[in-house]
């Protein structure tokens, strides 16, 4: 069965506010069955344009990923994220 992919491409407006959403944030993907496969690290964008982080999530499966990205706790945790980065969110199935 492919596995499903949370993918986050995000630009950090607010450093130390961010740094909640990343504390808080893990633990709910993880206890939902995701696995950070990337996750900030080094990026180099060789063909159009970029945010400046990058982070995967890889879950068992497509319905796994969109139901851990709609996941109350998570999209509260969210909201933080949304105040304090510019970020495009990709669910996705991969093989």
């Amino acid at each position: 069965m492919p596995k499903g992919y949370i993918i986050a491409h995000i630009t950090v407006e607010d450093p130390e506010a961010y740094r909640e959403y990343v504390e808080r944030d893990t633990p709910i993907l993880e206890g939902l069955g995701g696995r950070f496969v990337v996750r900030g690290g080094t990026g180099e964008v060789v063909e159009g344009a970029a945010h400046d982080r990058h982070v995967v999530v890889e879950f068992d499966d497509f319905a796994a990923a969109r139901r851990a990205y709609h996941d109350p706790a998570y999209q509260e945790v969210a909201e933080i994220r949304r105040r304090t980065a510019q970020s495009t969110i990709i669910l996705a199935e991969g093989v």
